[in-house]
């Protein structure tokens, strides 16, 4: 069973999946707004959040990036939106999962499920403990990250990334090892993520592609992270 946080505005859509997610075994919690959803996962963690995109105060992806902010929880979202563009997109933007309406009870508990494994064994493959490479330092049990001395402030998979190249400094690191290690399940638009994540590092840790510092391309292999010289 897990608590699940449902984001619908749909009264009849968003009362017909409550009542299949609760005969499943599912605690499930369900708000019609973005600012209730926030509300909601500041105040009580749930283990997942079912996300709509159209809400009547913001859109879906604005919603997406703000609770992304706030949680690293797993978000599947629910969409009418089946474009490759826009599901490239919101993976970017930090989903865990898509889902295009509509959608079967059964199919949305079966995606739950997939996610909340795939988060488990993440977490189980990121041992707690404490990676120092320079002035870099990642607290992975704490999911902390400083550089000299001041906070860097990551989305849930820029520091899953950082960190497992921290675990492994010095080790070139392929793009495929990242995608089944870091990101866990290979599909549409992650190889690019791999390197609009990156751009994202680089920017926040002071340093670009063409002066890079501690995170090195390796071109046609991969990535490593070094300590500056």
């Amino acid at each position: 069973m897990a608590t699940v946080l449902l984001v619908e505005d749909d009264h009849v859509v968003r009362g017909a999946m409550l009542r299949s997610l609760a005969d499943r075994g599912h605690a499930v919690h369900a708000v019609g707004t973005a600012l209730d959803a926030l509300r909601r996962v500041a105040a009580e963690t749930p283990d997942l959040v079912v996300l709509d995109l159209g809400l009547p105060d913001l859109d879906g992806s604005d919603a997406l990036r703000m609770l992304r902010g706030i949680t690293d929880v797993p978000i599947i979202i629910a969409t009418a939106r089946d474009d490759e563009q826009s599901v490239v997109r919101l993976l970017r933007a930090g989903a865990d999962d898509y889902m295009v309406k509509p959608f079967t009870g059964a199919h949305l508990d079966a995606r739950i499920t997939t996610v909340l494994r795939r988060a488990g064994r993440a977490s189980r493959t990121m041992e707690p403990a404490v990676h120092t490479v320079g002035g870099l330092r990642m607290d992975v049990g704490e999911r902390s990250a400083q550089l000299d001395g001041m906070a860097l402030v990551l989305t849930r998979k820029e520091f899953d990334l950082l960190a497992y190249l921290a675990a492994r400094p010095g080790r070139v690191v392929s793009r495929r090892e990242l995608l089944e290690e870091v990101w866990r399940q290979p599909s549409v638009g992650e190889d690019q993520t791999i390197d609009v994540h990156l751009y994202w590092l680089r920017r926040k840790m002071g340093e670009s592609a063409a002066k890079p510092r501690y995170l090195r391309t390796v071109r046609g292999v991969g990535f490593r992270l070094v300590a500056p010289d």
